[in-house]
């Protein structure tokens, strides 16, 4: 089998376990009931709107923390084994790459699902632990410093990690495909994350308290706490 042929096959391999949609794999079993495209983002002093994903930030909203944290880490498990397998079985080429792009693809447009899915983030990180997991950290926690001390702003925070791992790698790595491999990855991600960023944005110029829509998911809850340790008033823009 060439190159090209087993690119292919981890392409469609990687998206179509990037596509098993773990927030409604997990939902169906605890709570059969409860529909995740119909979650709503409540922001004080503002409308609330509809989530676009599917993912374990619906989850979290509709079924609380102890449901959607699981949910997220499972996601990252669906980049991180694929990546870290082919990365041992191939150590000297880039089918890792390609997998984690398509990865995280299949989990934002899912065949499974008329092509709806989560936003990426959680199986985007999965496969950059794979990749390197010490500029994974350096990262996500740069991202969170530069949006909790610098410009005290969570959305800043929430969407710069894979923004900051693709300066680490353009650095540390120096090889084109690695380069590839971070813009692909962040405009796989922007792609699906960019309209529910715009509305998070201006319904946070008109709410009177972000740090109630942070209670709203894990991750801002997990943020919230980081940024009192810092010091940092949630409430204050």
């Amino acid at each position: 089998m060439n190159d090209l042929w087993i690119a292919i096959f981890i392409s469609i391999g990687s998206y179509l376990i990037g596509s098993i949609s773990m927030a409604r794999v997990v939902t169906k079993i605890v709570a059969p009931d409860v529909d995740l495209e119909d979650a709503e983002f409540s922001v004080p002093g503002s409308e609330s709107y509809r989530l676009r994903t599917v993912s374990s930030t619906t989850a979290s909203l509709k079924l609380g923390p102890k449901v959607g944290g699981p949910i997220a880490l499972l996601d990252m498990l669906k980049g991180f084994i694929p990546v870290l397998t082919l990365r041992l079985i191939f150590p000297n080429d880039y089918y890792h790459l390609i997998a984690a792009v398509f990865a995280v693809a299949g989990h934002n447009w899912s065949i499974y699902h008329r092509f709806t899915g989560g936003g990426g983030l959680s199986t985007s990180y999965g496969a950059f632990f794979a990749i390197d997991f010490f500029g994974t950290l350096i990262s996500a926690f740069s991202g969170m410093l530069l949006g909790f001390a610098v410009f005290k702003d969570m959305m800043v925070a929430f969407a710069s990690g894979p923004f900051l791992m693709l300066i680490w790698l353009i650095i540390f790595k120096r090889d084109w495909p690695h380069i590839i491999f971070g813009i692909a990855i962040n405009v796989v991600i922007l792609l699906k994350l960019l309209p529910d960023i715009i509305k998070l944005i201006k319904n946070r110029d008109q709410a009177a308290d972000i740090s109630s829509v942070m209670d709203q998911t894990g991750m801002g809850r997990g943020m919230k706490k980081i940024m009192n340790w810092m010091g940092i008033d949630p409430k204050k823009k």
